[in-house]
């Protein structure tokens, strides 16, 4: 599909014209070099419940070392899949803030692909975008190849609760709604967030996604 590019490049053009100042408050804490950072770790669950259809759960484990970034997840491109990347993080910003990390890696099991990919955040006070987006080519069949995308708008009343909106575009589900869109909200206490997202909220295909993360 040619949809990844588009996405890429708009989604680089967004996040240059915010990256008029210094350091992003996330970032690592050199995002020039690793040496002299430590490894930091997070592990994230998301259990799915689909109406009318096949409850499963994503996983995803990250490691970063300054602005080294590998990532392994599970139950993602599609049920069944494996997959890992590697990337580099670039983040500036005082005001308006922001971090880059493009990612390549593949994915092997139900779905056995190359998977360039894009993520990316800004945030103003306690105003967030966050965007993920890759591009599933499936090493079998081209039409089997897709774009996928995750976003999220999210809104901070509390530094310990986000809350929001958020929109993804995924064949996982296998049914005939290519785009879902619904509101989540999370609850950070230390390095534990829970949180979850209800997609299609009234509809017949509605999904819930939970998640359940832990950093360390």
């Amino acid at each position: 599909m040619n949809g990844a590019l588009p996405v890429v490049a708009a989604l680089a053009t967004f996040v240059a014209t915010a990256s008029f100042a210094g350091e992003n408050e996330r970032s690592r804490n050199d995002t020039s070099s690793p040496e002299g950072s430590t490894w930091e770790f997070a592990v994230t669950a998301y259990p799915t419940v689909v109406r009318g259809g096949d409850n499963y759960t994503s996983a995803i484990g990250t490691a970063d070392r300054g602005p080294f970034h590998l990532e392994a997840r599970y139950n993602y491109e599609s049920v069944g899949a494996r997959s890992a990347f590697v990337g580099w993080t670039f983040a500036g910003g005082e005001t308006i803030t922001w971090e880059l990390t493009p990612i390549v890696g593949g994915a092997w099991g139900t779905t056995q692909a190359f998977v360039p990919g894009l993520e990316a955040s800004v945030a103003w006070g306690p105003v967030d975008v966050y965007i993920e987006a890759e591009y599933v080519h499936d090493s079998h069949a081209q039409s089997d190849s897709y774009t996928y995308a995750w976003s999220e708008l999210g809104y901070r009343p509390a530094e310990w609760l986000r809350i929001g909106v958020a929109g993804q575009r995924t064949r996982i589900y296998g049914g005939e709604r290519d785009i879902q869109r619904g509101p989540f909200a999370q609850v950070t206490v230390d390095r534990v967030t829970v949180g979850g997202y209800w997609f299609n909220p009234g509809a017949s295909d509605q999904v819930f996604v939970g998640l359940i993360s832990v950093a360390f």
